[in-house]
C-alpha cells in the first residue's frame, strides 16, 4: 500500500503522523511511504532520518496526497487539505467531527474514508488511540493552569502548591477519565488541594483507591458544580462523551461567581468545550479573559511537546496503520469492530452515530458502506 504523511499545518502543530522508526516497520513489510519535506522537523525528526528508513521525501502537500492511498495525520484536516482528499483515500487522524459541521460536510463530499483516532475502541471498549494524548493533555493542563495563575499571565498570583503557612491552590477536576487522572496526579505532585468530580461510581472508587485521602471525590451534579466551581483557583475540564459534543457543564453564572484571576483549562475544547464561555484558542494566542476568569482552551495541547506526543501516539497507532496497510482498509475495518467504531465517514455517509446525532445528519451503519 502507498502511505502518505503530510506536514501538519494547524497553528503551532509540530507533531507528525509517523516517526522514522514507524516508517521502517511499514517499509519492512513492503509498503511505500511518502513523507512531505520537513514534516517531522518540529518533532525533532529530519528528512534524512525518514529517507534512511525507506521513505520517499516529496516537496509539496499536493504531491504527498496524490501519491498516497492511506493518509496518516495527527490533527483534523483543514479546508485546504480536505480539498485534496479523493474517493480512494483513507484518512487516519484525530477528527473531532461533532463540533465541526464544515469538516464533516467536506469529508462526506470527498467520498473518502475517514477513521477517527478518538473513536477507535479496543476489545474492552476503551479508546487506545485517544489515551496517549489524553495522558499528555491531562499533565499539561496542570502546567498550563499553574502558569495562567501567575499574575503576569492575568491570574490570581497563586502558587499551585502554596508554601508552609500559606494555603495551596484549590484545583477542581471535572471528569475522572484518562485526562482527569493524569491531571490529578500532576496537581497532587505540585502540592495542590484537589477535588475531582465524575458521574461514574466505579471511576470515583478507582480514583479514591489510587490517591486515597490526598483528594476529595464527589459525584458530579449541577448543584455540586455550582457550589465548587466558584471556590476553585483552577478548574480543569476533562469531560468526554466519545464521538459526541461535550456537554456545557460550567455555566456563565458559575464563571461570573469565580474569583478574579481564577483559571479554566478546558481540555474538552476539541469536542466543543465543557464551559459555556469556552472557545477554541491556539498555542500562539492561548488565553482570553471572561468575567475576570482566565480561559486556556488550546485545541491541540499535546502539540506543545511534539516529540513526546508523537512517540506516544505512534506507540498506539502503528499497529492499526500496519493492519490497514497489510489487509487493506475494507478488510481491516470489516474484521475489526474497533476500527468500525472509529470509522466516521465513508463514501459520502456518516458512519458514527454520535457524530450523525450531533450534526443532525443521516447515519449509515459502517458495514453497509463496505464493498
Amino acid at each position: 500500500m502507498r502511505i502518505s504523511v503530510p506536514k501538519e499545518i494547524k497553528n503551532e502543530e509540530r507533531r507528525v503522523g509517523l516517526t522514522p522508526e514507524s516508517v521502517a516497520e511499514v517499509t519492512d513489510r513492503g509498503h511505500e511511504v511518502f513523507v512531505e519535506r520537513r514534516a517531522g522537523v518540529g518533532a525533532g525528526f529530519s528528512d534524512a532520518e525518514y529517507a534512511a528508513r525507506g521513505a520517499r521525501i516529496l516537496d509539496t502537500a499536493d504531491e504527498v496526497f496524490e501519491a498516497g492511498e492511506l493518509i496518516v495525520k495527527v490533527k483534523e484536516p483543514l479546508a485546504v487539505e480536505r480539498a485534496r482528499l479523493r474517493r480512494h483515500h483513507t484518512l487516519f487522524a484525530y477528527l473531532h467531527l461533532a463540533p465541526q459541521p464544515e469538516q464533516a460536510r467536506d469529508l462526506v463530499a470527498s467520498g473518502a474514508t475517514a477513521i477517527a483516532y478518538e473513536s477507535v475502541t479496543d476489545r474492552a471498549g476503551r479508546l487506545p488511540l485517544l489515551a496517549p494524548m489524553s495522558q499528555v493533555a491531562g499533565r499539561m493542563a496542570v502546567q498550563a493552569g499553574a502558569r495562567c495563575l501567575e499574575a503576569s499571565a492575568g491570574g490570581r498570583g497563586v502558587l499551585l502548591g502554596g508554601v508552609p503557612g500559606v494555603a495551596a491552590a484549590h484545583v477542581v477536576v471535572i471528569g475522572g477519565g484518562v485526562v482527569g487522572r493524569n491531571a490529578v496526579e500532576m496537581a497532587l505532585g505540585l502540592g495542590a488541594d484537589v477535588t475531582v468530580l465524575d458521574r461514574d461510581a466505579d471511576t470515583l472508587e478507582s480514583l479514591a483507591s489510587r490517591f486515597g485521602p490526598a483528594i476529595r471525590t464527589l459525584y458530579s451534579t449541577p448543584r455540586t458544580l455550582a457550589q465548587l466551581v466558584p471556590t476553585a483557583d483552577l478548574v480543569i475540564g476533562a469531560v468526554l462523551l466519545p464521538g459526541a459534543r461535550t456537554p456545557r457543564l460550567i455555566t456563565d453564572t458559575m464563571v461570573k461567581q469565580m474569583q478574579p484571576g481564577a483559571v479554566i483549562v478546558d481540555v474538552a475544547i476539541d469536542q466543543g468545550g465543557c464551559a459555556e464561555t469556552s472557545r477554541p484558542t491556539t498555542h500562539a494566542d492561548p488565553t482570553y479573559v471572561v468575567d475576570g476568569v482566565v480561559h486556556y482552551c488550546v485545541t491541540n495541547m499535546p502539540g506543545a511537546v511534539p516529540r513526546t506526543s508523537t512517540q506516544a501516539l505512534n506507540n498506539a497507532t502503528l499497529p492499526y496503520v500496519l493492519k490497514l496497510a497489510d489487509s487493506g482498509p475494507v478488510e481491516a475495518i470489516r474484521a475489526d469492530p474497533g476500527l468500525q467504531n472509529g470509522m466516521s465517514v465513508r463514501r459520502g455517509h456518516i458512519t458514527e452515530p454520535a457524530v450523525a446525532d450531533a450534526l443532525g445528519l443521516p447515519y449509515t451503519a459502517p458495514l453497509e458502506t463496505l464493498d
